[in-house]
């Protein structure tokens, strides 16, 4: 068994608990959409904070170039940043992933304000823990965020890689087939076509693409140092307890919506 079988050996039963969560078939109506998009869409802008500090720590963008001596790990991230940073939406339009997804959210008119003020106070030099308390965002969406910087932080690639391994490109395509399998949300509804465009276009590519590239990518870094596998798959199964946490957290805030509908 390979290093990267025995990490994913290891993630089996969270990988499970993720694509057998209840949170899918609670996803019934656009309101329920709606809660869902407003809380995800936090994930789905700190992943290109992953994505960008494996490029930079993998490739070099400093004037005068010198080499990095990661050529093949490089060649990897460039691949998955193109995808990420430069997709190509419904229409033909050149967009990244988080931009497609708040069109999405603004075709069913979904609130984006807080993530678009969370943003903005990053933008103005705000650091992520006075943002995030400065725009009260829930705790579990903190937690999350946090936990993706912590490892950041930790300016260790193959940590970096690993979260954004098994942690996203891994599962994600998984978890996204489920949002669409179990949901009781109809395929064929106009009204939110650009969100089943945004999670087909990730099954898609991050099955078919990112995913395996993702995985040499790991076994590029860790190499044959046992310590950065260890701590490789440390860093998978609390990436995966975070997405389950995050979860669980969108469950508990659609369900009361649901009840208060009823007793209407």
């Amino acid at each position: 068994m390979t290093p990267i079988q025995k990490i994913e050996h290891e993630l089996v039963d969270l990988k499970t608990q993720i694509n057998k969560h209840p949170l899918y078939k609670t996803l019934e109506t656009i309101e329920d959409l709606k809660i869902f998009m407003e809380i995800h869409v936090f994930a789905v802008w700190d992943f290109m904070s992953l994505l960008k500090t494996l490029q930079n720590l993998l490739t070099n963008s400093n004037i005068p170039w010198t080499p990095k001596g990661h050529g093949e790990a490089a060649r990897f991230i460039n691949e998955i940043v193109m995808g990420e940073e430069s997709d190509v939406n419904e229409s033909g339009e050149v967009k990244s992933h988080y931009e497609m997804y708040i069109d999405a959210m603004d075709q069913i008119q979904v609130n984006t304000s807080k993530i678009k003020a969370f943003i903005t106070s990053i933008e103005n030099g705000d650091s992520i823990e006075i943002a995030l308390e400065k725009h009260k965002i829930d705790r579990a969406i903190a937690d999350f965020i946090k936990f993706t910087f912590q490892v950041i932080n930790s300016g260790k690639a193959h940590r970096i890689a690993s979260a954004f391994t098994f942690g996203r490109e891994d599962v994600i395509p998984d978890m996204f087939f489920e949002i669409i399998q179990q949901s009781k949300t109809d395929k064929d509804d106009n009204r939110y076509s650009k969100l089943l465009y945004y999670l087909n276009r990730h099954i898609e590519i991050d099955g078919d693409e990112h995913g395996p590239i993702s995985l040499k990518m790991v076994e590029t870094l860790c190499g044959n140092d046992e310590q950065k596998w260890s701590e490789a798959l440390e860093v998978a199964k609390t990436a995966l307890q975070q997405r389950i946490s995050l979860w669980d957290f969108i469950q508990k805030t659609i369900l009361p919506t649901k009840q208060m509908a009823v007793m209407q």
